[in-house]
């Protein structure tokens, strides 16, 4: 019997608007993936579409439908299913992400163990997760900060043209630790600019501030930056990382860009290879593509896993990161239960 795919539409919203450089909206649609086997025990993934990376809703649903052909009979063949996907359509990361998930878990499940002790891992070395603070009005930063007063590593978004008073107002708001994300908004000689404005607010690490395509941008703000830089959207898949050694720090890596958990666990050896930091991030997504994401986090230095908890109806129980600390599940599988 073929393994059975089926989907649902899953309706999640943040608790204030999340507002990066490239825009914001409150209200998400990502898709639950559930692969059934013969005896009739479930797996279960969650597709996070983002059109920066060329998907929507509907692409990941007509993904879903001409990958579920291409299951066949076991789940146990993680790679060969992975290959399979890849040559039946190519593209369309968040689909074949939310099916990898599914996979992992309904393999869990059928041997007995987490997926993160099915790699060796220890759940115990799994760092602290920062907290995001969107971009937003003086007021709302603050309320957002005092919101977030159990996180002890605040993670602030950046690129707009109020970056200095949007810092000015944190940094008045709390002491914490401070990492930021510019999400492509900066040209390189900005960048440049910011790095001692960055240093005085007492910023630890710096995410991606200019466009995708520009290495040698990068290059050029990390010759002149004193703090960790990392390319997260310059950085898709592991194939993308060699181009990027010498020019950043590190690398973020994201389920729905990267296509499965198998791609994530090829990009953190690669990068470890070339003596890179990796740091694991996510989209907006609930619990389960969380979890999903956080089964390699014993293996990375820097973890940005707050989408779940940005949330105000998120409908599973999984991974957490209560008072900052990433927390897996010590059931089968991914380990995630339906509220």
């Amino acid at each position: 019997m073929t393994l059975r795919l089926d989907t649902e539409v899953l309706t999640l919203h943040t608790r204030h608007p999340f507002i990066i450089a490239r825009g914001g909206q409150s209200e998400y649609r990502t898709v639950m993936v559930r692969i059934t086997d013969r005896d009739g025990l479930e797996g279960w993934g969650e597709a996070a579409a983002t059109r920066f990376y060329g998907e929507t809703l509907d692409t990941v649903q007509a993904a879903l439908a001409t990958y579920a052909p291409h299951l066949g009979d076991d789940p146990m063949q993680l790679e060969v299913i992975e290959r399979a996907l890849e040559s039946a359509l190519h593209g369309n990361a968040a689909a074949r992400a939310a099916i990898s998930m599914a996979l992992h878990d309904l393999v869990g499940k059928r041997l007995g163990v987490p997926v993160w002790q099915l790699w060796g891992l220890d759940r115990a070395a799994a760092p602290q997760s920062t907290f995001t603070i969107g971009i937003d009005t003086p007021a709302m930063l603050r309320q957002k900060v005092a919101e977030a007063s159990e996180y002890p590593i605040l993670k602030i978004k950046l690129g707009s043209a109020n970056d200095l008073e949007l810092l000015q107002t944190i940094r008045t708001a709390t002491p914490k630790e401070l990492r930021v994300d510019a999400n492509c908004g900066w040209t390189p000689s900005h960048a440049v600019r910011m790095l001692p404005v960055l240093e005085e607010f007492g910023v630890t690490v710096l995410e991606q501030p200019v466009a995708p395509a520009d290495l040698d941008g990068l290059a050029h703000i990390r010759r002149h930056a004193r703090i960790p830089l990392i390319a997260d959207e310059s950085c898709v898949t592991a194939a993308d990382i060699p181009a990027l050694v010498g020019r950043v720090d590190g690398i973020n890596i994201k389920l729905a860009k990267c296509g499965s958990l198998r791609e994530a666990l090829r990009m953190i050896a690669v990068a470890r290879t070339h003596g890179m930091m990796v740091m694991v991030g996510c989209m907006i997504e609930s619990s389960l593509g969380i979890t999903g994401a956080a089964s390699v986090t014993p293996l990375v230095d820097i973890v940005d896993l707050d989408g779940a908890a940005l949330l105000r109806d998120d409908p599973f129980i999984g991974a957490t990161i209560a008072g900052g600390q990433l927390a897996l599940p010590d059931a089968p599988g991914l380990g995630v239960t339906r509220r």
